[in-house]
């Protein structure tokens, strides 16, 4: 009875945390505006619920680990050999439930983690690009002034070179 409220809770647990890691990633790939505009506490708030919902998780996933332990034990023990394929279907049940859960914590939590790094490394050279962007167009208008400066200066020395 305590594994199934256990898996239960676990299984929310695991949908929200999902939705959370999800939102995380199409929050920071959607965005494309400059990092001026967006909430300085938004990363900061998101990671900090990360790490929130994955202690509890981890929690909750320690505690069954420990009742499927006892289950365990209370199988192993000689009172009950009449019972003992039950609950030995059981507790196979219990312990694929409690790999499943585990395999999918860790699975949904390196995936963040990656996106996250992935932000990090990447956010730096998005800054670069979009001063660059916005700091080009005063940088491209003096550059073809040069150019074509240099391209008149050009003819002229042509010109006098036919001249001569």
């Amino acid at each position: 009875k305590q594994a199934r409220q256990l898996e239960n809770e676990l299984d929310l647990k695991l949908v929200s945390f999902s939705k959370l890691c999800t939102s995380y990633s199409s929050t920071r790939d959607g965005r494309r505006d400059s990092s001026d505009t967006t909430p300085l506490l938004n990363g900061s708030s998101q990671d900090r619920m990360f790490e929130t919902m994955a202690v509890e998780i981890e929690q909750l996933l320690g505690k069954l680990t420990g009742i499927n332990d006892k289950m365990a034990e209370y199988t192993n023990s000689a009172g009950v050999p009449s019972l003992n394929a039950a609950l030995m279907h059981t507790l196979q049940r219990h312990r694929d439930i409690l790999q499943d859960y585990t395999h999918e914590f860790h699975k949904t939590k390196a995936n963040f983690l990656a996106i996250r790094e992935r932000e990090n490394l990447l956010g730096s050279v998005r800054k670069d690009i979009e001063s660059y962007k916005s700091g080009s167009g005063v940088n491209n208008r003096r550059t073809e002034l040069f150019l074509k400066e240099h391209e008149h200066l050009r003819n002229s020395d042509r010109l006098i070179e036919e001249t001569i």
